[in-house]
Order: C-alpha cells, then sequence, then structure tokens
C-alpha cells in the first residue's frame, strides 16, 4: 500500500511546474482520467469479490488524488486541452465505468458477474500502463523527456513488482496479470529516460548560450556600446563555440566516412 500511495504522489513535481508556469503546456491528462477509472472499476471488482480491503481502501485514495490532479489539470489546461480531458472523463468515468457499473449490477449475477468485471477490470489495468504510450513517441521524436517525469515511471516500475507478487499469493489474475506489462513499460519509460536526458541537457544549454550570445550581436547591430562581459558570459559564450565546433567535427567525421572508397576484394 505504501508504495502505491507513493506512485499516486509521484506527479506532484509534475503538477508543482504547472502551478508555477500556470499552464499545462505539454503535459497529457489521458493518464490521469485513465487511472481514474481503473481505480474506480478495481474497487467495484474487489467489492464483489471480497476479502481484500487494502486494495479497496488505497485505491479509494487513489481515486481522490487523481480526481484533484484532474481538476487541477482542467483548472490551468487551455481551451483545447480542457474539451479533450472533459471529453475523456466522459468516455471512461461516464461511459466506461457507468456502463460497466449498471451492466454487472442489473444483468448479471453471481461468478459470472464477478468474471466478467475482473477481466474489464483486468483491461482498464492494462490501458493504465499503455496510456503513456503517447508520452513516450514524443520523446523518442522530440529527443526531450520534460514531460515524462523520471519518478513517476520509477514508481510506477516498483509498484508494478509489488502488486504483482501480491496478486500471486492472492492467486487473482486481475491483479498480478496487468503489472507484467507495467514492469515492462516502467522499465522501457526509464531507459528513455537516461538516453534522451544528456540530449535535453545538451540542447536548453546550446539554446541558452545561443541566447546570451544573440543579445550581444543585437546590441552590435543597433550601434550601441557593447557592455563589458562577465565571467560566466565569457565561460557560456566559449561553451557554445565548443558545442558548435564538436558538432561541426562530427559531421564532417561523418561525411568522410560516408564518401570513403569501399575495397573489394576477391
Amino acid at each position: 500500500m505504501a508504495v502505491s500511495f507513493i506512485v499516486f504522489l509521484a506527479p506532484l513535481p509534475t503538477f508543482y511546474n504547472i502551478y508555477k508556469k500556470k499552464s499545462t503546456e505539454g503535459y497529457q491528462s489521458i493518464p490521469y482520467v485513465v487511472a481514474l477509472c481503473s481505480a474506480m472499476i478495481l474497487i467495484y471488482y474487489v467489492h464483489l469479490k471480497g476479502n481484500m480491503v487494502d486494495v479497496i481502501i488505497i485505491n479509494a485514495i487513489g481515486v481522490f488524488i487523481e480526481t484533484i490532479y484532474i481538476l487541477f489539470y482542467i483548472f490551468y489546461a487551455p481551451k483545447k486541452a480542457k474539451v479533450q480531458t472533459i471529453k475523456l472523463l466522459l468516455l471512461f468515468v461516464v461511459v466506461g465505468y457507468g456502463g460497466v457499473f449498471l451492466v454487472a449490477q442489473f444483468l448479471l449475477k453471481g461468478a459470472i458477474r464477478t468474471t466478467i468485471v475482473g477481466w474489464i477490470s483486468t483491461a482498464f489495468s492494462v490501458c493504465t500502463f499503455v496510456a503513456p504510450l503517447g508520452i513516450m513517441r514524443k520523446v523518442i521524436k522530440t529527443k526531450n523527456v520534460e514531460y515524462m517525469p523520471f519518478l513517476l515511471s520509477f514508481f510506477l516500475t516498483i509498484s508494478a513488482v509489488v502488486w504483482f507478487i501480491y496478486g500471486l499469493t492472492q492467486k487473482n489474475y486481475v491483479i498480478y496479470a496487468p503489472n507484467i506489462l507495467g514492469f515492462t513499460f516502467g522499465v522501457v519509460q526509464m531507459v528513455l529516460y537516461v538516453v534522451y536526458k544528456n540530449k535535453k541537457e545538451n540542447n536548453v544549454t546550446k539554446q541558452k548560450l545561443s541566447e546570451v550570445l544573440q543579445n550581444h550581436v543585437m546590441i552590435l547591430e543597433d550601434g550601441k556600446k557593447l557592455p563589458q562581459l562577465t565571467q560566466e558570459q565569457i565561460i557560456d559564450i566559449w561553451k557554445l563555440g565548443a558545442l558548435i565546433y564538436s558538432e561541426k567535427l562530427n559531421a564532417s567525421a561523418a561525411e568522410v566516412d560516408n564518401n570513403r572508397p569501399t575495397i573489394q576484394t576477391n
């Protein structure tokens, strides 16, 4: 339960950034909407199954926290993202959870009802781990991990391991089966973060140094006297030159390798 609680709190740095910038920027709401619906269906399943009060408690906490996240997201999101999030809520929570509850409660009985709700809960749990795929695709495309928090990926992986073991001890596939996929996706996200983290830092450094240099060039173009550079600004400009020179060397080496004639042997 403690690990799951940490997982629910892992997005706090993300929402703190949203609060500071007063904008959701490139963050997506779908992981939180799917997590909310999944927790609600799992609570209903465990209620039908019985004997797993701890699962009900932690997921009830999760429902509360995810609801706060979604409301916070809607408050700071631009109009398009607000509308998209509300549509997702209607689709997953009202249609998805509401449909499952009504059908199971009034049309199904006994063990059949528990089994069917269990499979549906498994499907939604899988969706919880699949939801970040859009973010992962964006990371690969932009080579930027800014919108894929490492802490969330790390604790999702740990949580998947813990719940997998718990599900095995309870011999309950609804709990252990989705966490196999959860562990896999968690590891993939952490690998992506490690691979593209340095590239993000280089891009940020280059952008910052370019801005410093551009500011001084603009001063010269305006005919004004160039102010005395501080030691930090001089170092920044030297770093920018080193980055540009390094990239040119790499490009030249790659061009030489591509143009190098191949020797055929008989």
